[in-house]
């Protein structure tokens, strides 16, 4: 059995999300695992690297599959993106060793999160932009993102419910671009909890905003409660830009 890596870039305004469901025809999973099945004859389940919400986009999903199929790398890929609607594209498809993962070995991920701050919505922006209207102090924002940096419990900044499995991530770096209106907040990470991006950057916002203290960041570390951090803000402005691997 051969084992195939994915590069996936969509769009995921309308799709429940990564993870096939029960209508697999909405999931990005679902929807690469059909046109697979088709070309290969076989029952194929891919393996991502992650879950994505509804809503979300992705840059550099990964994902890897198994299959008995000779075909070339590059007719794969030329295969896939023949059938996949246009807001699907695999760009690139590479043979990897046996008992590469593409979950399991992932050793980092980079999030984008854009917010366009301004008084009146852009429509042009919608579809991958938080419309926020308070205005930002950008100190404060700095400020909050070096609090969030480094190795923490962040299951204050999650939507799980209790949980045994070990919830101590490594955000190496939170960084902010700012373009005109358009702002872009980075996160790089060596894992990220369910909802923990969006909740993060709630709890940025509303610091920035001034309606909530800086010193809030250390009394959720210290609670570990999820209703003392900020709002979870909408996923179509969030983006899996990439995936690490060593």
């Amino acid at each position: 059995m051969r084992n195939i890596k994915l590069t996936i870039e969509y769009d995921g305004s309308k799709y429940l999300g990564w993870q096939r469901l029960g209508d697999s025809d909405k999931t990005i999973q679902g929807k690469i695992e059909s046109i697979l099945t088709k070309m290969t004859g076989e029952s194929i389940e891919i393996i991502g690297s992650g879950r994505t919400d509804a809503g979300t986009h992705a840059r550099g999903q990964v994902a890897n599959f198994h299959t008995a199929s000779h075909l070339a790398v590059l007719k794969i890929r030329a295969f896939l993106n023949h059938y996949l609607p246009q807001d699907i594209i695999v760009k690139q498809v590479v043979e990897m060793p046996e008992r590469y993962h593409a979950r399991y070995h992932a050793t980092g991920k980079k999030y984008s999160y854009s917010v366009w701050n301004a008084e009146l919505p852009s429509p042009l922006e919608r579809s991958t932009s938080f419309h926020y209207q308070q205005p930002l102090n950008q100190q404060l924002i700095e400020e909050a993102c070096r609090l969030l940096e480094g190795t923490h419990d962040f299951i204050g900044f999650s939507s799980l419910k209790k949980t045994k499995k070990d919830t101590v991530r490594t955000i190496e770096e939170i960084s902010v671009q700012q373009q005109g209106e358009r702002i872009t907040f980075t996160f790089v990470g060596d894992g990220f909890l369910y909802n923990m991006v969006r909740i993060l950057m709630g709890t940025i916002l509303e610091i920035g905003a001034g309606e909530r203290p800086l010193a809030s960041i250390t009394t959720i570390f210290e609670t570990k409660v999820r209703q003392q951090a900020g709002i979870t803000v909408p996923a179509h402005a969030l983006c899996l830009e990439e995936v690490y691997y060593d």
